[in-house]
This record gives structure tokens, C-alpha cells and sequence, in this order.
């Protein structure tokens, strides 16, 4: 992975777009910090996908979602408290207002 600094980048802009095309990835540095990367988008993103890494995995056959939950697996638990319980806690806490 290369590093360029901004100063460079800004001046040979095109030569680092082609070497990010040709999939190349840059790390950006000002004052030898690294403050940003190039590379290539991800080709397979659909729009409103908020795991594109983990979408391209899957199409790639390296990962495999789990399968939806069954409610009923889940039975309700009942309240650890009675009701009405956080409100008089809240009450207490707040004193005369």
C-alpha cells in the first residue's frame, strides 16, 4: 500500500486515480499523519445497504448469515418488578418539584 502526501496527491491527482483503478490502495498523509485512503468503491453495494463489507463477503462464499429468529423460541419473561415500580423510584428521586 502506497503512501502520498496531500501536497503530491493534489499535483499527480490523475496518476494516483489510475493506480486506485487499477486497484491499487493509497493512504493519504499530512504532515506524516494519515488522514484519509483511496480505493477503489465497492462495485456490489446496493443503495440503503448498511453492511456493504459484509454483503460482498457473502457474495463472495466467505461468510454466511445466520437465519432469522424464531419468536417462540423466546418465551416472555415476566416483570422483575411490579408495575409502576420505576415511577415511583423516579418520584422519590425527584422529591417536591
Amino acid at each position: 500500500m502506497k503512501a502520498v502526501g496531500i501536497r503530491e496527491l493534489k499535483n499527480r491527482l490523475s496518476e494516483y486515480v489510475r493506480l486506485v483503478r487499477a486497484g491499487e490502495e493509497i493512504l493519504v498523509t499530512d504532515r506524516g499523519e494519515v488522514v484519509a485512503e483511496l480505493r477503489a468503491p465497492l462495485r456490489e453495494r446496493m443503495p440503503g445497504d448498511p453492511h456493504p463489507g459484509l454483503t460482498q463477503l457473502v457474495r463472495q462464499g466467505r461468510l454466511r448469515p445466520g437465519t432469522g429468529n424464531a419468536p417462540e423460541l423466546y418465551p416472555k419473561l415476566p416483570s422483575p418488578t411490579p408495575p409502576g415500580t420505576a415511577q415511583r423510584l423516579l418520584d422519590e428521586e425527584r422529591g417536591e418539584r
